[in-house]
């Protein structure tokens, strides 16, 4: 029985999920291979989980699904949601403290949203000009 892992990643609105199964090393993102990505910066960020695990990387195919947000968001979605997959697919705590060590967003997802603009503020989130009477 083949071993098949399912995860997911989040980033402000990008939501990820990534699948992942025994295989030559093939990394698959929105149906398109990891290397044929651009710009080349999102491609780097999203390898990087993959740099980290080096000889695991070779034995697993991994299909990412990305959607919402923009572009950076969508990218450290997808490079969360790889890293968690090869993590529960190993089940090895020393895979999990190099991603630790290295960064710690690659395991644990940032919880910061965008502040939502207030009425009457013009379309600010909050006071651009102090207030010395206050």
């Amino acid at each position: 029985m083949n071993k098949i892992t399912q995860t997911s990643g989040k980033r402000k609105r990008a939501i990820a999920r990534a699948t992942i199964q025994p295989g030559k090393g093939i990394v698959h993102v929105n149906n398109k291979l990891l290397s044929s990505l651009q710009p080349e910066m999102i491609q780097m960020r999203i390898m990087e989980p993959l740099l980290l695990a080096d000889k695991l990387a070779h034995d697993v195919d991994i299909s990412v699904t990305v959607a919402g947000g923009g572009i950076t968001s969508q990218a450290d979605a997808a490079r969360l949601a790889i890293a968690r997959a090869l993590v529960a697919y190993t089940n090895s705590a020393l895979l999990k403290n190099t991603f630790l060590e290295y960064d710690r967003q690659l395991l644990v997802a940032d919880v910061r949203r965008k502040e939502q603009a207030k009425p009457n503020s013009h379309g600010q989130a909050r006071a651009k000009v102090q207030k010395s009477y206050r």
